[in-house]
């Protein structure tokens, strides 16, 4: 994680995304600027954390680690949203992985020197309840889809999300499990995507060579 200390860059984003206007109080002397590269943890499983997060551009993965070893991911972050709100208000203590996929740059809040004035502020916590209930209904809609539509399109939506530079790295059970899909299924699309010349298999994952294919699969979805 950096902290970025350039004003410049501080007053861009500040312009861009006018966080303070989701507070009834100064939220500005709380907050600092901080970038996550890719790999790096926004939140690290199972701790409590110190700072509410607004992600303001980038994606990441929210998942969980079993007390088997397994891995699931739970769902995947994108801007802008926050992150360690359901931390804040208690509704569990501690935080699941948070990891980035791409930059992300966020606005840390410092919980710690704030929590009273934001679990007092009216209008903070009607915009709080606005943003979990779309992301309740978007998480329904992920769902829905999941079960209405053919591994290809989940796939390629799955793809466009979490790959980097055009590079998709995920581990194929994690994928296969959040898809709700068997290993051998996910490795047979995966093939076919290649053999159409959609995906070209690399040592460190698979390669994005038709997008436009890609994109056109999850159309298909959002009729």
């Amino acid at each position: 994680m950096q902290i970025i200390q350039d004003p410049t860059v501080i007053s861009t984003y500040i312009n861009k995304f006018p966080i303070n206007n989701i507070f009834d109080f100064d939220i500005l002397p709380y907050i600092h600027l901080v970038q996550f590269n890719m790999g790096e943890f926004i939140m690290n499983e199972g701790s409590t954390p110190e700072q509410l997060y607004y992600l303001i551009d980038g994606k990441a993965k929210l998942y969980l680690t079993h007390k088997n070893g397994k891995v699931s991911i739970i769902n995947f972050i994108e801007s802008p949203c926050f992150i360690g709100e359901m931390e804040l208000i208690r509704s569990q203590t501690e935080s699941n992985s948070v990891q980035v996929l791409t930059i992300c740059n966020c606005f840390a809040i410092s919980v710690i020197n704030c929590r009273d004035k934001l679990l007092n502020d009216i209008k903070f916590l009607k915009y709080l309840c606005v943003f979990l209930g779309k992301k309740a209904i978007t998480n329904t809609n992920n769902y829905t889809k999941n079960q209405s539509y053919p591994l290809e399109n989940r796939l390629a939506a799955f793809i466009l999300l979490t790959s980097n530079k055009l590079l998709y790295t995920e581990k194929h059970t994690e994928a296969s499990e959040f898809l709700g899909v068997s290993y051998r299924h996910l490795l047979y699309v995966l093939a076919d995507f290649c053999k159409r010349g959609i995906l070209h298999k690399e040592d460190c994952g698979y390669r994005i060579m038709d997008l436009n294919s890609l994109n056109k699969l999850v159309k298909k979805m959002n009729i």
